[in-house]
């Protein structure tokens, strides 16, 4: 491979690293979190999230944002964390 080729291989993942650094994490406070995020703090599965956790009268109530179609339930992330500790035994 020339050096040309080499060059402009390195400005295009340079260009493509800079485009594809996530977007900054949001504070606990004021969080959202989807069944799957749940599920990864929880150490569950995906589905025993949703068939067995969020269906507890206990869990915490869900905010449905106003989009057409199906919404998809998202949980405040500090609610689902307090809930968590208060079943420390």
């Amino acid at each position: 491979m020339s050096e040309i080729d080499k060059d402009t291989i390195e400005r295009i993942a340079e260009a493509v690293a800079a485009r594809a650094r996530p977007a900054p994490e949001l504070p606990v406070s004021v969080a959202l979190w989807d069944t799957a995020a749940i599920g990864a703090y929880l150490h569950r599965s995906l589905n025993r999230v949703r068939a067995d956790i969020v269906s507890l009268p206990s869990f915490p109530r869900p905010i449905r944002l106003p989009v057409p179609g199906r919404a998809q339930a998202l949980y405040k992330a500090r609610e689902v964390i307090a809930w968590a500790e208060s079943h420390t035994s």
